[in-house]
């Protein structure tokens, strides 16, 4: 009897769940269209408690019978725990918040989440969030609902971390996880992962084993602070005898970068490792598995760096670390031209990390720079980031991945790390020293865009659509669970 009733619960009732699924599809959606009504957003102060209170809401409709909200030295977190009775737990990372968008360039409204008709791709859903990260998110808490509607058990007892900061570099990250009673719920489980929507545009679909790490910053070059300049805006005129700090902060950007702008040339600044052969062939496969020209199409470029070769390429992706101006701000911006000298200009920097170097070596090296080539009075204001993360192929919460998708028929392939990051160094690095990633089927885009989209009915038949997505994360914690 013991025997039949351990197979019994080894085998779930996968049709009854998938029943679910479908009968439930209208409420999952109206559920992530109400969710992506409510923005929060660090970086404007916006809706963060108000986030974080309807996170653990949705935590507790799915299930989750210990649901707290945290508070951190920045926005509060949401600390959740369902216990099943399973022999083994798993670890979840969610992100409440989204980024800031201009509703003026978007085609359907940001906050609607109105689904759409998309040429090539289906019905989907716009909206902020739709895809990073709350349309995954979403999927993922109602594959809870279906396994529980269906009178089935949870396969694993789940421990949740979600913040409000990821978009700002998730600052107080640690805060969250390294509280004692977080760390010893997560301390217990086989790792954390993060849900995505991972398959691209035709269906391939890619498991990845890390992310590099982000430094956010502002570079601010003011007179007040050098000396010279204005202290505050004046007339154009007066060039020929006042300096100017929009062209001192420049000057020190060109400092920072090869003539190209795709070599960071900062002094002292930590070396990133070679690309090792494993990752090439890895990056390999991938690239004979993409296409290449619906990516330039969809990325809107006609030339990678250095005219490089598609597979090459991507070995930059994945290997280089990066010092992108995501934006420059800095006296007039309006409409037609105000002629004035500014007294204050502003860079907005992120620097992308690959294993082997650290956020506080990066910054570290970058301050002593600028004072060492005579701009140490630019003003380097650090808003958030973190270090690299990376987790070994053979994890079992790696394999569980690729076991589930070859189960649903896909070919899978590894991916060495995101270009984009997430903090996962928190889960992978010590105390912890847990593994750390990404599931989930589904296709979207546009994350931190206008029009960002999630497929909820795809037309191409090889891409999974809302339902298949949250039956992936049923199939991939009963997989866990073994």
């Amino acid at each position: 009897m013991a025997a039949s009733a351990a197979a019994s619960a080894a085998e779930p009732d996968l049709a009854a769940i998938r029943d679910q699924v479908t009968r439930q599809h209208d409420v999952s959606i109206k559920r992530l269209q109400d969710w992506i009504a409510l923005p929060s957003i660090a970086a404007e102060n916006l809706n963060s408690r108000q986030g974080a209170e309807y996170m653990a809401r949705l935590a507790r409709e799915a299930g989750f019978q210990k649901v707290e909200i945290l508070d951190t030295d920045g926005k509060p977190g949401v600390f959740a725990t369902l216990d099943a009775g399973a022999a083994k737990t798993v670890g979840l990372y969610f992100m409440y918040d989204v980024k800031q968008y201009d509703p003026a360039e978007w085609t359907s409204p940001p906050l609607e989440a109105r689904l759409v008709d998309k040429p090539g791709l289906g019905k989907v859903m716009v909206g902020r969030g739709a895809v990073n990260q709350k349309g995954p998110e979403s999927a993922l808490l109602a594959a809870l609902h279906a396994i529980r509607d269906a009178h089935e058990k949870v396969p694993v007892n789940l421990v949740l971390v979600a913040e409000g900061e990821e978009e700002i570099g998730s600052p107080h990250i640690a805060q969250l996880v390294h509280r004692p009673e977080v760390a010893a719920a997560l301390r217990d489980t086989v790792g954390v992962f993060m849900p995505a929507a991972s398959q691209d545009a035709e269906g391939a679909v890619q498991v990845s084993l890390g992310a590099k790490g982000v430094v956010e910053l502002e570079l601010v070059a003011s007179g007040e602070k050098w000396g010279r300049g204005p202290a505050k805006d004046v007339h154009s005129s007066l060039k020929a005898m006042v300096d100017s700090p929009a062209w001192r902060l420049v000057k020190a950007l060109n400092t920072l970068v090869s003539e190209d702008g795709n070599t960071v040339t900062i002094d002292g600044y930590p070396k990133a490792p070679a690309i090792s052969a494993g990752d090439k062939a890895m990056v390999a496969v991938a690239a004979a598995r993409r296409n290449e020209e619906r990516v330039k199409a969809q990325l809107g470029v006609k030339h990678w760096i250095d005219d490089l070769a598609w597979q090459q390429a991507n070995e930059r992706l994945v290997s280089q670390p990066t010092v992108n101006i995501e934006g420059l701000v800095g006296g007039y911006t309006g409409p037609g031209g105000k002629t004035v000298l500014p007294h204050r200009a502003v860079a907005k920097i992120d620097m992308r990390l690959v294993p082997g170097m650290k956020k506080d070596d990066a910054v570290a090296a970058l301050k002593s720079h600028l004072a060492k080539r005579g701009y140490g009075d630019i003003e380097v204001n650090v808003s958030g980031g973190y270090d690299p993360t990376q987790t070994a192929a053979d994890a079992p919460l790696v394999q569980a991945q690729m076991a589930t998708l070859k189960r649903l028929g896909l070919d899978p392939f590894f991916w060495p790390r995101n270009a984009g990051s997430y903090p996962g160094f928190v889960f992978t690095d010590k105390p912890l020293s847990l593994a750390s990633g990404h599931f989930g089927l589904g296709h979207g885009g546009g994350a931190h865009a206008p029009d960002e989209f999630l497929v909820i009915e795809p037309s191409n038949p090889k891409v999974q659509g809302y339902d298949g997505a949250v039956m992936s994360f049923v199939e991939y914690l009963y997989e866990l669970g073994k």
